[in-house]
């Protein structure tokens, strides 16, 4: 399958999420952003128009604190579940521990799927 082709079934499926989805400053919607090397997430309150708190693959911390733990094989899921738990911390110091999560077209599988468990193992609702 071409990649243009499998751009425009992502396009279709987040139009069709982004429709039936919506967060607010009590729930804000948990949007999934991902590379080939990195994943980001972000908490946005839509009612407002502004983000909440965010977390990615890119934050050191994360990132070294996972250096220690094997090798190559399941990293990018690791860091994935590390992101999530970090956004559940950042929306719990803000008093928040409702969301709505918004796999932003791609499959919940993988490292999306990582990053909904360790929110949710954190303390935080979807």
């Amino acid at each position: 399958m071409s990649t243009k082709k499998q751009a425009e079934r992502r396009a279709r499926r987040r139009r069709s999420i982004r429709r039936k989805v919506s967060g607010t400053a009590v729930r804000p919607r948990l949007t999934v952003s991902r590379s080939l090397r990195h994943i980001y997430v972000q908490a946005v309150d839509d009612v407002d128009g502004r983000t909440l708190a965010s977390a990615s693959s890119l934050n050191d911390e994360l990132v070294s604190s996972l250096l220690g733990e094997g090798g190559e094989e399941g990293r990018n899921v690791r860091t994935s579940h590390a992101v999530g738990k970090a956004i559940a911390r950042r929306l719990k110091e803000q008093n928040i521990e409702l969301a709505v999560f918004d796999r932003n077209g791609y499959l919940y599988h993988g490292r999306v799927k990582a990053i909904a468990d360790a929110a949710r193992e954190e303390g935080l609702t979807m």
